[in-house]
């Protein structure tokens, strides 16, 4: 009788992509409270989001299906604003200013200190030794997220099958084509790195040999076995990275254990 063998790691990352797209199904349909309204605009009004669309039909069209588009922002007095005004703030003077980026009005995109009212966990990973530049060298939270998109928590051009599109533009080398691939790839570069901030280097979720062993490690007895090889002895070398081992760890052209 054939043993049921260990679910591929491409198995369970569609089991959970699967689960997460229920959850985000069960969220949309809720109305959601933000702890932190925007910075005000000094004798503003707000004017509802059906006013922003005479300049920006197409982003308020999609933005109705954008799982910000649910947010509720409860002012001090009371009052209820949901839409392009719970981020970028009373609209009435940018209105009668006849628009224009950034004129009586907030833009998240120029500054993330709008996103973490809401996402403070997110502002400390970039708080942390290890993590992307935003807000210290041009980058925002925009150049990887899309605000206005149907599903926020994608980063912005990922497409299902394909390689994490917003990390691309800035690691092409990491992220272009092998011969031999790294699997993990196929589900995207958060399965190895930590987007917004790290305590290791390289923003990795691990900084030691567990980082690999998640995946390719098997128990035989008292040894530890990567791809039928023991590495007890290697192990105590350093990380399968850093030991002079598996240095091509994105892929390689060459090699199908990505030794070089």
């Amino acid at each position: 009788m054939k043993k049921p063998g260990i679910p591929s790691l491409r198995v369970i990352g569609l089991i959970f992509a699967g689960v997460v797209f229920l959850l985000l199904l069960a969220c949309a349909a809720m109305k959601q409270s933000s702890v932190h309204p925007p910075a005000t605009i000094p004798g503003a009004a707000y004017m509802g989001m059906e006013s922003c669309a005479g300049c920006h039909e197409k982003t308020v069209k999609d933005f109705k299906f954008a799982r910000h588009a649910k947010l509720m922002v409860t002012l001090s007095e009371g009052q209820e604003v949901q839409g392009c005004e719970a981020c970028h703030g009373a609209g009435s003077l940018h209105m009668a200013a006849g628009g224009g980026k950034g004129v009586a009005i907030i833009n998240p995109g120029e500054n993330p200190s709008t996103c973490y009212q809401c996402h403070p966990e997110v502002k400390g990973f970039f708080s942390l030794q290890y993590h992307h530049p935003v807000g210290e060298q041009g980058l925002t939270c925009n150049d990887c997220h899309s605000p206005h998109g149907e599903d926020i928590m994608l980063p912005r051009g990922r497409v299902i099958g394909q390689h994490d599109a917003p990390c691309n533009e800035c690691h092409q080398e990491q992220s272009k084509p092998f011969v031999y691939e790294h699997e993990a790839l196929r589900e995207g570069c958060n399965i190895c790195h930590s987007p917004h901030g790290s305590i290791n280097d390289k923003l990795l979720v691990a900084g030691d040999a567990n980082l690999c062993l998640r995946c390719h490690a098997q128990i035989v007895g008292d040894e530890i076995e990567l791809g039928g090889v023991g590495h007890n002895t290697r192990l105590a070398e350093g990380t399968c990275w850093s030991a002079g081992c598996h240095t091509a760890i994105h892929g390689s052209n060459v090699n199908s254990s990505m030794r070089y």
